[in-house]
């Protein structure tokens, strides 16, 4: 997160009721709290996951090994099991 000095995005009352308790430095000011959204909202990442993991649950069923699956998607034992098993 870029530094924004406090003169250029807040008023001057607000900026001088702040330095009574902070004088200088960086301050970090949280976003609301319900304004966050879940991982995987803003980009399509949740949903090619959920693809990939479709796909290996699939091959997994129709016969392919867990180290075959592993060599194909480049993920570790434990990821692939927990893939297979727990979802």
């Amino acid at each position: 997160m870029p530094y924004i000095n406090g003169k250029e995005v807040l008023p001057m009352e607000l900026l001088q009721e702040i330095q009574k308790y902070f004088k200088g430095g960086v301050i970090y000011i949280p976003d609301v709290e319900n304004s966050r959204k879940e991982w995987g909202t803003k980009t399509n990442t949740r949903s090619i996951l959920k693809e990939r993991n479709s796909e290996i649950k699939a091959k997994k069923k129709s016969g392919m090994t867990i180290p075959q699956l592993m060599e194909e998607y480049h993920l570790s034992y434990d990821s692939i099991k927990k893939i297979v098993y727990c979802q």
